[in-house]
């Protein structure tokens, strides 16, 4: 009877790496850069040496090379090292390519094209395309091109070449706002284009201290919501209201359209007087006030910030009282419509004292900065003559 012994061979795995296979590749490469370094040097001994000594070497490396080719494998694994020597000395000397018997001629030449490729690649390595431009650019470009509707890009880029920015056409065009139809100006713009010809006037009624009632004629401009002018009496009439208007209006500062409501006071002698200065006459619908919004703010202002605060005497002390206030109005009160700045372009003031002057009688402040130079200086508000603002 016979027993089998069986022994546990150890198993290999299938892609088994030797742990010392990066000391085994890393040591590789020393042998074959040693071998080209000494491949150099005898390259620059041979300078030296007889052209018949040269030949007969040649002739007996050549005996070896064949005898080495014979047993060797039929694909050589190569080193980029190698193949840079062999490209690099078939640019040199072509006429070599004819000599190679380890590779074909057309293998070394594949390898120069791969290696020009490679290098232009490399030198070529930055994003391609068109170069980027700053945000602060690109802002700027949809900035001019959302303002000014009418322009196109050879106008933006006009404009960007005198500005100091070096910048193609094409690329005005490519962050330019995209609008869809011809070009067309906004209603805002529309509208600020004409305000300056465009007056509206209207009647305020005030109370006084007796329970009678007077009537404050107010004259507005569109242009930058100036109180061009106010009138007070008890009995508003046609020929009273027209000669208002001479008086708003002197010689050829009247404007292009009068906004009014159909106020029974605005009767044919009104209607013949504005006619006569050129002025177009635009009465708003019935019980429509808001066609006349700018006039019906300005009387809304006028009581929140100064009538509703005092007790009116008489028609001496309503003008007095409007005369102070259409100063503050006009010069120093800021309004939204105006990006918070005054009718009459109040001026930013950055150095001096800030100094304070009630305006009327402290129910408002104006603050204004003031300096010193030997002698104090004092601001002073003009006011013009009674019922026109200075």
């Amino acid at each position: 009877m016979t027993m089998t012994v069986l022994t546990k061979t150890p198993v290999v795995p299938e892609n088994h790496i030797p742990a010392d296979w990066r000391d085994e590749a890393e040591s590789s490469h020393d042998p074959a850069m040693l071998a080209v370094l000494h491949l150099l040097g005898k390259f620059v001994i041979n300078l030296f040496r007889s052209r018949r000594r040269l030949e007969v070497e040649n002739l007996f490396l050549r005996h070896q090379l064949n005898i080495a080719l014979r047993r060797a494998p039929h694909r050589l694994w190569l080193r980029g090292s190698d193949r840079a020597l062999l490209v690099w000395m078939a640019w040199r000397w072509p006429s070599l390519l004819v000599m190679s018997r380890i590779v074909q001629p057309d293998t070394i030449l594949r390898w120069h094209r791969a290696g020009f490729r490679a290098y232009w690649r490399w030198k070529s390595r930055g994003q391609p395309g068109r170069p980027k431009i700053d945000r602060e650019l690109r802002e700027l470009i949809r900035r001019m091109s959302k303002e000014n509707q009418l322009w196109g890009a050879p106008r933006i880029h006009g404009e960007l070449l005198k500005l100091g920015f070096e910048i193609a056409e094409s690329t005005v065009s490519k962050y330019m706002i995209k609008r869809q139809g011809p070009p067309s100006q906004s209603w805002r713009t529309f509208l600020r284009n004409h305000a300056d010809a465009i007056a509206a006037i209207d009647l305020c009624v005030v109370p006084t201290l007796t329970f009678d009632c007077l009537f404050a004629f107010l004259v507005l401009g569109h242009g930058r919501r100036r109180l061009l002018w106010f009138a007070v009496t008890r009995h508003p009439t046609a020929e009273w209201l027209a000669q208002q208007i001479v008086e708003a209006f002197p010689w050829d500062t009247a404007p292009s359209y009068l906004i009014r409501d159909n106020d029974g006071a605005y009767g044919q002698a009104f209607t013949n007087r504005v006619r006569t200065m050129g002025i177009r006459d635009r009465p708003i619908s019935l019980r429509s006030l808001w066609q006349n919004p700018y006039v019906e703010r300005l009387i809304g202002t006028l009581r929140r910030d100064c009538l509703d605060h005092v007790l009116i005497y008489g028609e001496r002390h309503l003008r007095r009282v409007l005369t102070l206030y259409s100063s503050y109005y006009n010069e120093t009160r800021t309004h939204l419509g105006l990006g918070k700045d005054a009718p009459l372009r109040r001026a930013v003031q950055r150095s001096g004292t800030i100094a304070t002057t009630p305006i009327p009688s402290g129910l408002h402040h104006s603050y204004a900065r003031i300096r010193f130079a030997g002698t104090t200086a004092v601001v002073c508000r003009g006011i013009g003559r009674e019922g026109q603002p200075s």
